[in-house]
Parts: C-alpha cells; sequence; structure tokens
C-alpha cells in the first residue's frame, strides 16, 4: 500500500449538486419558486472564468506597468452562470423567449431583481467554497 493511498482519486469526496429557488418570479403551478440546480466548478474553471474577467491596467504616473484588474461583477455573473445545471441556460429556445444569445445574458434575464441577483451571488459564492463573497474581500482590502 503507497503512503500516497489516501490522496487518490478514488478517495476524493465527490460534491454533490444543490438546489436554490434563484428567483420568486418563476413559479410552479402551486405559486411556489422553482428550484434551479447548481454544480461546483473546478479550480480550473474558475481560473479560466477569473482570466476572462481580468484585463492589464496601467499603473497612473508609470509608463509600461501595468497591473491586472479583475471585473468582479463579470467574475460573478459567469461563475452563476457556469454553476447553473438547470434551468439549462445554453438552451437556444429559452434564450429566444428573453431574446438574448448569452449564458449571462439570459441569467440577469430570469433574475431580473437585483436583492434576488445578490442573493443569488452569495448563494453560489458559498456553494463554490468561498467562506466571504468578492465584495467583502474588495472592502476589506480598501481598509
Amino acid at each position: 500500500m503507497s503512503k500516497f493511498s489516501r490522496f487518490m482519486k478514488a478517495n476524493k469526496v465527490v460534491k454533490k449538486n444543490e438546489m436554490y429557488a434563484a428567483t420568486k418570479s418563476l413559479c410552479d403551478e402551486n405559486g411556489e419558486a422553482l428550484k434551479w440546480e447548481f454544480k461546483h466548478i473546478t479550480t480550473k474553471e474558475d481560473e479560466k472564468l477569473r482570466d476572462e474577467c481580468t484585463t492589464e491596467v496601467q499603473v497612473k504616473g508609470k509608463p509600461n506597468l501595468y497591473r491586472p484588474r479583475l471585473n468582479t461583477g463579470q467574475y460573478i455573473k459567469k461563475m452563476i452562470a457556469a454553476s447553473v445545471v438547470m434551468p439549462d441556460l445554453l438552451n437556444a429556445e429559452l434564450q429566444d423567449s428573453y431574446g438574448v444569445k448569452e449564458p449571462e445574458d439570459l441569467l440577469l434575464a430570469m433574475v431580473d431583481d437585483p436583492g434576488e441577483y445578490n442573493d443569488l451571488a452569495a448563494f453560489v459564492q458559498k456553494f463554490q467554497g468561498f467562506n466571504v463573497s468578492f465584495e467583502e474581500r474588495v472592502e476589506e482590502a480598501k481598509n
């Protein structure tokens, strides 16, 4: 038996999907908010999302010196969209019904209440393992 046997992939706990009512404006026949299904994303998928939402900005007064800037709103929106299993945000018929073509735009069209969207963002961040929201981290870094 290898001293690394406990670290083998076969011993890795599989993270289960979770259900969450993202908005009260989409209900079943009994008036109950529809539950959406969310999956965990991998660290590799998260890194790809971060890269897509990061730009290089020039440091003031320092020519040829740049620093990365993460567009946190865009990143959180992409993370939520990547986490959604059901409804299928890539479904053309669903996108057409809202007049959008991108999963992130469909997400914003379906959850169009800012308070509900904030709650959804907090749920997804916690579900993905972030115990403190990015907004809280930004505020903490400012102080």
